[in-house]
């Protein structure tokens, strides 16, 4: 799930969720609610979230979507 391979990715960033929120503009409480699962972020603020880290977007993003077959 998104919500899953964000927090995995800023743990492994060595973030709290205020720092990521201050480094991506956005509340530490948005952050809560996107990484809980009760707020689906928009792909701009995928991406946003994702820079913020330093992780590359779709490589978060592959772990969240299954190879087609």
């Amino acid at each position: 799930m998104l919500k899953n391979e964000l927090r995995k990715a800023r743990v492994a960033a060595g973030l709290t969720q205020e720092e990521l929120a201050a480094k991506a503009g956005v509340s530490r409480e948005y952050i809560n609610y996107v990484e809980r699962g009760k707020s689906d972020p928009t792909v701009k603020m995928f991406v946003k979230l994702c820079k913020a880290m330093g992780a590359y977007a779709p490589d978060v993003l592959k772990r969240v979507v299954p190879k087609a077959k």
